[in-house]
């Protein structure tokens, strides 16, 4: 958030807000789904079980050195603005973020059919990345390499800021997303896209798929890591590239 003015700090105040945070009786409420941001506020939480699902480009730090400023300007234009079209496609999908280059997604779970949205919006993410990475070597532009990475867990939702400033921001605590972006930076080793689930997603993808497959049955599990991957594409996307492909070659 942009800072409007500037004033001098003063310790005195400091140690008045410190206390006033920490002698507080929060009331941290316990929910069956994800409840609106506009509900918090600087003594309250809530509790609740959702999906992270986190987006992230690989080896980030070394695209300055490979693209130009403007070519990498570009490119994180058009990933982060697909990937945030994606997540805001579902009705299911009630927080983002975008940290870097690194977009990632709160979704319900209430149930366990609430699976399908986000892990569709995995395999479609991948789909982009494709398409977008076709786009560049048209453009005699180097891929970028992309991973994703699906948890699910408890979260505690908090506002932090500085009360009064207008600045603060919802804080997601827990180890629901730290999983999910741990989870991604496993993927793209072998193959771009790669999607990489948690125990708890794969056990929640079971009796899920595509009308032909389970989805369970495109992953293998990595026993070491204790983790499943899958390099996944939505159909109907892969389609039309492979049309694209065919008539138009990289």
């Amino acid at each position: 958030m942009k800072v409007s003015k500037s004033n001098k700090y003063n310790f005195d105040d400091s140690i008045n807000r410190i206390d006033e945070i920490l002698n507080t009786s929060s009331a941290f409420e316990e929910l069956d789904e994800i409840p609106s941001s506009d509900k918090l506020t600087y003594k309250n939480g809530y509790y609740f079980k959702c999906y992270a699902i986190f987006i992230d480009i690989r080896d980030s730090s070394k695209l300055p050195d490979k693209y130009q400023k403007r070519t990498l300007a570009k490119i994180y234009r058009a990933y982060i603005s697909e990937i945030v079209a994606l997540f805001q496609s579902s009705s299911n999908c009630k927080e983002i973020n975008i940290v870097g280059d690194s977009v990632w997604a709160i979704y319900n779970a209430k149930g366990k059919d609430d699976i399908s949205e986000v892990f569709h919006a995995a395999y479609a993410a991948c789909s982009i990345i494709n398409t977008i990475n076709y786009k560049l070597c048209k453009k005699n532009i180097e891929p970028i390499r992309v991973g994703v990475g699906i948890d699910k867990g408890n979260a505690l939702m908090i506002l932090a800021g500085y009360k009064g400033s207008g600045i603060n921001d919802v804080i997601y605590m827990g180890g629901v997303v730290n999983n999910a972006s741990k989870l991604c930076s496993k993927g793209s080793k072998n193959a771009n896209g790669t999607i990489v689930i948690s125990d708890d997603i794969y056990n929640d993808l079971q009796g899920k798929g595509n009308g032909t497959h389970e989805y369970q049955s495109y992953f293998s599990k990595n026993y070491l890591e204790k983790n499943y991957h899958a390099t996944m594409v939505r159909i109907d996307m892969n389609d039309w590239l492979n049309k694209m492909q065919s008539e138009s070659p990289c």
